[in-house]
């Protein structure tokens, strides 16, 4: 701690960041945020811990990281379990809420942040420092029945409530990504702030190669490693070629690539960004992260919902009504079946100003700030 003190600069605010670890996705759609704050001159601190810290000190390598222990929830086998298995965690939950609040209140006497930004960490908010709440789930999606929802959901908006504003990636109108989730008809009582697709990536000039996929995998455990396998099996008939992304960026094991399958526990956001563009294909799991990800590069895609992840299942249900995205369940997923929908799926997009929201929204809260 001694030696991230240090001296904080007049007219520069200190903003905290701190993303959900339940996946990567929390973490990855929070780097376009830390960059439009560099931008507009704020001294920005990050926090999380495993890997959420190797890809945030990997793509921001100069920022100053504190370390602060995650949910860590635990996911089964079955898609049923899963939601039976948060609720059995809840009481987990609520004990990190309060360790991380608690947490909050001595970093802020200590390191004196003007702000905090979190993405789906329910306890960092604070009684004298504005505070920023991101999620794209506002409404609550529950494998087990409205009867959870109806249970849920006030206590998703009791927490969202302590915060000074919630902000939304999504899109207002009819060509909003997150349908009911982001725009439920009854919202928060805290000022709601739609701040565009969030993605990292960014159209280049970049060539596709034909019959060459891009799997990324991603999302908690047992869950990802049991697509791994399904997919190595899957891949090793394909006739053209693969780029693999584990979503391990801390792992020291690897898998040896060939010819033609390439295999990485993790790309930077740069490479990454290169591989998609080259895919005819970007088989995923329809995590709303990697939805806008495909969205801002127009990338066709199959996605595959994590089973028993109500909020994946019901966004795939919706893209593919929307003919943004092909999707599958991963008891049914075959890539040779998939790859032959997926050619004849009709695949429409929307244009994607992004950027322009957040730096509005952003330019705004650091203007609020200086008032205080």
């Amino acid at each position: 701690m001694d030696q991230l003190l240090k001296q904080k600069i007049p007219g520069k605010p200190r903003i905290l960041i701190a993303p959900l670890d339940w996946g990567l996705g929390h973490t990855t759609r929070c780097i376009p945020v830390v960059r439009e704050l560099l931008k507009q001159d704020c001294d920005v601190w990050l926090c999380g811990e495993g890997a959420q810290e190797t890809l945030l000190k990997k793509e921001f390598p100069g920022l100053p990281f504190l370390s602060l222990e995650g949910y860590r929830i635990r996911y089964t086998r079955s898609s049923w379990g899963l939601s039976g298995s948060v609720l059995f965690q809840f009481p987990k939950i609520q004990r990190a809420i309060k360790n991380e609040n608690k947490w909050l209140n001595e970093m802020v006497k200590q390191l004196g942040f003007d702000a905090v930004i979190s993405d789906n960490r329910y306890g960092l908010y604070h009684s004298s420092v504005p505070g920023i709440f991101i999620t794209h789930q506002l409404a609550i999606k529950s494998a087990l029945g409205r009867w959870t929802e109806k249970i849920l959901q006030p206590r998703n908006y009791n927490y969202i409530n302590r915060f000074t504003e919630c902000w939304v990636p999504d899109i207002e109108g009819e060509n909003n990504l997150a349908g009911e989730l982001s725009h439920p008809e009854k919202k928060p009582v805290v000022p709601i702030q739609y701040i565009g697709i969030l993605s990292r990536f960014e159209r280049k000039n970049i060539q596709e190669k034909k019959n060459h996929l891009l799997i990324i995998l991603s999302g908690p455990e047992p869950q990802r490693n049991i697509l791994e396998n399904k997919i190595i099996k899957e891949i090793s008939h394909y006739n053209g070629t693969a780029t693999v992304v584990r979503g391990l960026p801390d792992a020291q094991s690897v898998i040896p690539s060939t010819n033609m399958i390439r295999f990485y526990n993790h790309l930077p956001a740069d490479e990454l960004n290169k591989e998609m563009q080259e895919a005819e294909y970007v088989i995923s799991r329809s995590g709303y992260s990697t939805i806008m990800d495909l969205v801002t590069l127009q990338k066709k895609s199959i996605l595959i919902p994590t089973p028993g992840q109500t909020e994946q299942e019901y966004l795939a249900g919706y893209l593919l009504q929307k003919q943004i995205a092909f999707c599958t369940t991963q008891k049914e997923f075959s890539l040779t079946d998939a790859l032959a929908k997926a050619n004849q799926f009709p695949y429409r997009f929307s244009s994607v100003s992004a950027g322009q929201l957040l730096q509005r929204v952003i330019s705004k809260f650091i203007a609020s700030l200086s008032k205080r």
